[in-house]
């Protein structure tokens, strides 16, 4: 059991890490903005985050798994701890980078390592989220922001009266984003010990049961919480202040837009829906929650006419976007000989 600990660490660093730089992006915009005060924010995330891993965890995890299922759990430990170095760095910098990218390029650092394919495929399907999530984000984000400037046009509340609904309506759409950001992001941080998981199912005198599967996400979720009460309040800043300066109903608007990006991809129940209507379906994919929310603020600038927006933080997320699975690749790669080659851990079968 205390080796099996060791092993699941790294997924546990990976989720701390990940509590520490996504939180920003549910309630990144609503703290910066003074409506809600990070102490609460914190508490409804961690809460809302755990239930989201636990429930509705399972469908992402799936493709990230035709990626590249990782066969050792030594194997495992090294990719999320990887993927949790790269984006720790990150977060040190103060970045809101994917950590999405993070395991997808540590993953794809283990096929190589192991010799064996990566599923171009699902890669690709993976990879052109990465682009249609923040341009999706954007979308709705426009529609959302008109549609709340329509309403107060009509309505025309008073402003005290708006400053209650928009505090509440904050706190509402952030639980929801993070119950979404625990459903799709989960997938990253325990995703590749699912083929190696050493719970078993267990069934609570017929009331309830409850797989191995979920024990994991619920550990990880755990990690996960205690990064958004350790450290995300930093990275919370850069993405609330330094790429535009958002009103309280703007933070509403990026916050409801990029929640409901991160809910179509990891909602089974809405995948299916939409199969049984013939309609076309989202993949169940772990997509990036920092691009989603930098997607939605990039619609609010383009809503209100493309101005004062800072392209130089934009660069450096860019740019961190763009090394950040290239980094874990490479990360994954060396830390992988060394754990078979100094260490002589089996890590792929």
């Amino acid at each position: 059991m205390t080796t099996i600990l060791f092993f699941l660490s790294s997924g546990l660093f990976l989720g701390w890490s990940l509590g520490a730089n996504d939180a920003a992006n549910v309630f990144g915009t609503a703290v910066s903005t003074k409506m809600v005060k990070f102490k609460t924010a914190a508490v409804i995330c961690a809460s809302f985050l755990m239930t989201g891993a636990v429930v509705s965890g399972a469908g992402a995890s799936h493709t990230l798994g035709k990626l590249g299922s990782v066969n050792e759990l030594a194997g495992a430990f090294v990719v999320a701890f990887s993927a949790a170095i790269t984006v720790f760095f990150m977060t040190k910098l103060k970045l809101p980078v994917s950590t999405s990218q993070s395991i997808v390029g540590a993953i794809i650092g283990w096929n190589v390592f192991a010799g064996l394919p990566t599923d171009q495929k699902v890669l690709t399907k993976i990879v052109s989220t990465w682009v249609f999530c923040p341009v999706l984000a954007a979308i709705f984000s426009v529609i959302i922001y008109f549609s709340f400037k329509l309403f107060l046009q009509k309505s025309k509340i008073h402003l005290i009266r708006l400053d209650s609904l928009t505090r509440w309506g904050l706190l509402i759409v952030g639980a929801f984003g993070s119950y979404s950001l625990g459903a799709n992001n989960i997938a990253n941080v325990m995703g590749v010990f699912v083929p190696t998981s050493p719970f078993k199912n267990y069934d609570f005198y017929g009331l309830f049961s409850i797989t191995g599967t979920q024990q994991l996400f619920f550990i990880g979720s755990v990690a996960i919480a205690i990064g958004v009460f350790t450290y995300s309040k930093k990275v919370m800043e850069t993405v609330g202040n330094s790429i535009f300066k958002l009103s309280p109903i703007d933070a509403l608007a990026v916050v409801l837009s990029s929640s409901l990006v991160l809910f179509v991809f990891a909602s089974k129940g809405l995948k299916l829906f939409l199969e049984s209507m013939s309609l076309p379906s989202f993949p169940l994919v772990p997509v990036s929650s920092s691009q989603a929310v930098v997607g939605a603020i990039i619609g609010i600038v383009i809503a209100k006419g493309s101005k004062n927006m800072n392209y130089g933080i934009l660069g450096k997320i860019s740019v961190g976007w763009i090394s950040t699975p290239l980094i874990s690749g490479v990360v994954s790669y060396f830390f992988l000989f060394f754990m078979q080659n100094v260490f002589m851990q089996k890590v792929f079968v």
